[in-house]
């Protein structure tokens, strides 16, 4: 850990901007980044359920703790680099409204970020009072390989079967889509309102987004729960347990032909034998696939960008060099 005279062990909370909401032994308090941690070019920027070196002197974060799992995607517009959304989870909520149809793909996405950060998923069908036919539900939801609980955070439905993943000293993230009822969840579990909830559009079962950033809410049980924004865009940064994640397909890969096939065209896949024959579910096998194609598509984008970046540095050497030579 690695404390010195004068520091103490906190948890980030929350941030916004420069003002780090931490959660301290004496209670919570508001600090800032120091200066050394601002302008370390190589240094890791507290995210909520961070474990950072607070100087009490002062209230400065002096640096973060290495991370036990994350929840990260692929950041939006500018260079391709991973962005941490928060840290240090035990179980991912991925929470569906049964208000909407099922979107399979969508929980497929999450699950699998979720697992590449170390984390334990739990599919949480929310809105269960709305008398939605679970058996065609689960029927749907059964492949996903990960528990599946039907809940209603309205009245209180199902609630039960979220216990064990909310003992003393857990950390469970609510994440999904916008208008789902991830803060009436927070606040169902709380038992008191500590996050605003908006209406649902009935046109097109969209929520706005209450919840506006990432917040770390202690409960009765003892765990933590973090609270997370709708995430409308959420891109893989890689794709090391994706076939974990589709583990029917990746069963069947150890049986190709090929030890790289990609499930498309290859003579001899085990694969799509197993989807002709009716051995494996069509719409995972598209599932499987769109995410594999986006993977490789991001891992071509990385190494042109690379390529790029190492032609702009040698051009700058020798001009330089030129320079120099005149």
């Amino acid at each position: 850990m690695n404390l010195t005279e004068g520091q103490v062990l906190a948890r980030v909370a929350s941030e916004s901007r420069e003002l780090i909401h931490l959660l301290t032994p004496e209670g919570p308090v508001v600090a800032t980044l120091s200066g050394a941690l601002r302008n370390d070019p190589s240094a890791e920027f507290p995210v909520a359920g961070d474990w950072v070196r607070l100087r009490v002197e002062g209230l400065r974060v002096e640096g973060v703790l290495p991370r036990r799992t994350c929840l990260r995607r692929r950041a939006v517009g500018g260079p391709s680099r991973a962005q941490v959304l928060a840290a240090n989870i035990d179980t991912g909520l991925v929470v569906i409204g049964l208000d909407r149809a099922l979107r399979p793909r969508v929980l497929e996405r999450f699950i699998l970020a979720l697992r590449e950060g170390g984390v334990e998923p739990v599919v949480v069908l929310n809105k269960a009072d709305l008398g939605t036919d679970l058996t065609r539900v689960a029927s749907l939801t059964g492949s996903l390989g990960t528990p599946v609980v039907a809940t209603s955070a309205l009245t209180g439905q199902g609630l039960e079967a979220l216990i064990p993943w909310l003992g003393a000293g857990q950390t469970v993230a609510a994440v999904g889509p916008s208008g789902v009822g991830k803060s009436t969840l927070l606040n169902r579990l709380r038992g008191e309102e500590v996050a605003e909830t908006g209406a649902v559009r009935s046109t097109d079962h969209r929520g706005r987004h209450t919840t506006t950033r990432r917040e770390l809410i202690e409960l009765p049980t003892g765990a933590f729960l973090l609270d997370t924004p709708g995430l409308r865009e959420f891109g893989l940064w890689s794709g090391e347990t994706l076939d974990s994640t589709f583990e029917e397909i990746g069963d069947l890969s150890g049986r190709c032909r090929f030890r790289d096939c990609t499930h498309t065209v290859e003579p001899g896949c085990a694969v799509r034998e197993a989807m002709a024959e009716g051995d494996l579910d069509e719409g995972r096998y598209d599932g499987y696939q769109k995410l594999a194609s986006e993977l490789r598509y991001n891992a071509l984008r990385d190494e042109l960008g690379a390529r790029g970046a190492e032609r702009k540095r040698w051009k700058a050497i020798h001009k330089i060099t030129r320079t120099m030579g005149r």
